[in-house]
């Protein structure tokens, strides 16, 4: 491959070094290599490549070798810093500004270099830090989205970590406690510490400096919840994550702490040993394999997606709706028809009416699970769904198989049908002829506005945090 700009311009000031150091001329030094100083000149500047047996005669010329010529460091200091300007000129955001590049000359000091650089530096780091377009944030989840789909939701290295952690922690069964939890904290040099003053922008803190991990306090019911978060906390350490460079980095960290917190809470071995023997016994449930490791009905469907297509070979979706029928969460591998916008986003988007998903919203008794078969453009799926409510209001759980699979799952002799024929707009989308010709300009309906799109998207070096919040907190806790 022909060198970049870049490489040559080092090639050039590393040629500009040694002649300088040797006390040479640029019209000197091309007497004694056979070519004209202004030859040299441009390849000085990184204007021109030039041959092999010149770069020999130049290295023999000065005394050097040519692998010293070629090496990709800078000479000295003035050349680093020349060589940092040129990249920064070059960039992206600078070409942008339409700004005419700073012309570096032998009577610019390094002090001018240095300020502009700083300039640039600051521009680069309101870059990274800009609030990323919607656009950008839907494109970035449904490429994530994509790509897990592709490997049916399942991390096999995330996995075997996450054994090997239990493990080591002396984990053999059951629900992992939160003692089991605080052990494996320690095996990392953490301690896991419950203060009532977290930062609001945080879910959990990482004292890198002093080995703890500040979480709320530990008198919030359930617990689930707790050990999720020390476990995540965990992961960015056990994962090797570093700050993340844009969104979409940020939205795969956050899934691989979530994956690493799941795998530990309902372990791989244990987990697909009961799902096989549920399918064994036509018995698969969702609140079975829920209430055996003693987390949430959503972590368990969620757990599903991830084991239920590799080990036991049954392709399924999930979805998290809220009461107005938007998607939250979402994943398929089961060719689900599932609404999306223009860039392949399902979030926010409304399912349809006749899915189980909503149905379930107007069910009697909601203490169990609704069970029902939708007909669609894409086959006949069984689905199960749960409903709940939390203080931004109430949400279904679904998860749901082809039909031929719904023969190894309870709930499955349901006799609750339903026909969606969306997207097609007549499905549910479209007012019945009656009803728009009674009421067709003479209502005047008021939207309700999801908050979600005044909100920013999390922007930073660590997406949704306040820095500043994060780092007072730190600085109490550690002085106390």
């Amino acid at each position: 491959m022909p060198p970049t700009s870049l490489e040559l311009s080092t090639l050039g000031h590393r040629v500009r070094h040694q002649r300088v150091s040797h006390g040479l001329t640029l019209d000197e030094l091309g007497a004694i290599v056979g070519v004209a100083g202004s030859q040299l000149s441009l390849i000085e500047n990184g204007k021109r490549e030039p041959k092999l047996s010149l770069l020999q005669a130049i290295a023999a010329a000065t005394g050097t070798d040519v692998t010293d010529l070629l090496s990709p460091e800078p000479p000295n200091r003035r050349a680093a810093l020349e060589l940092e300007l040129e990249r920064a000129q070059q960039s992206p955001v600078f070409r942008s500004l339409g700004i005419p590049a700073l012309r570096v000359t032998k009577a610019t000091s390094d002090e001018t270099i240095e300020s502009v650089l700083g300039l640039h530096r600051e521009l680069q780091r309101r870059e990274r830090a800009a609030i990323a377009t919607p656009e950008e944030a839907r494109r970035a989840n449904t490429e994530l989205r994509l790509r897990m789909r592709a490997k049916d939701n399942y991390l096999p290295e995330i996995e075997k970590l996450a054994e090997k952690q239990l493990k080591a922690a002396g984990h053999v069964s059951g629900a992992l406690t939160h003692r089991t939890v605080s052990i494996m904290a320690s095996q990392l040099g953490f301690e896991l510490i419950y203060v009532d003053d977290l930062p609001h922008s945080a879910r959990s803190v990482t004292d890198l400096e002093n080995g703890r991990i500040y979480l709320p306090p530990a008198s919030i019911p359930g617990g689930h919840g707790l050990r999720s978060m020390a476990l995540q906390a965990m992961a960015h350490r056990l994962l090797g994550h570093t700050p993340p460079s844009d969104y979409a980095d940020f939205l795969q960290q956050r899934l691989e702490i979530n994956y690493f917190a799941a795998c530990c809470l309902m372990p791989e071995t244990a987990s697909v040993a009961f799902l096989t023997q549920a399918k064994k016994d036509r018995n698969l449930a969702v609140e079975d394999f829920r209430d055996a490791f003693g987390v949430t009905h959503e972590a368990a469907g969620m757990r599903l997606t991830n084991l239920l297509t590799q080990h036991i070979g049954i392709r399924l979706h999930f979805l998290r709706v809220d009461g107005s029928g938007a998607i939250t969460r979402a994943y398929e591998n089961d060719d689900l028809p599932l609404p999306m916008d223009v860039t392949g986003s399902v979030e926010g988007q409304v399912v349809c009416r006749h899915f189980a998903a909503r149905a379930a919203f107007s069910e009697q008794n909601r203490t169990v699970e609704h069970y029902q078969y939708t007909d669609t453009p894409a086959g006949t799926f069984w689905c199960s769904s749960q409903t709940g409510r939390t203080s931004d209001g109430e949400f279904s759980i679904t998860v749901g198989v082809p039909f031929d699979d719904a023969r190894w799952f309870r709930g499955r002799e349901t006799q609750k049908r339903a026909i969606s024929t969306c997207p097609d707009e007549s499905c549910c989308r479209r007012p019945d002829a009656d009803l728009t010709a009674r009421w067709e300009g003479r209502a005047w309906p008021s939207a309700r506005v999801h908050m979600q799109m005044f909100s920013p998207l999390p922007r930073g070096a660590f997406p949704g945090v306040d820095d500043g919040e994060v780092y007072a907190f730190l600085d109490r806790h550690a002085q106390g």
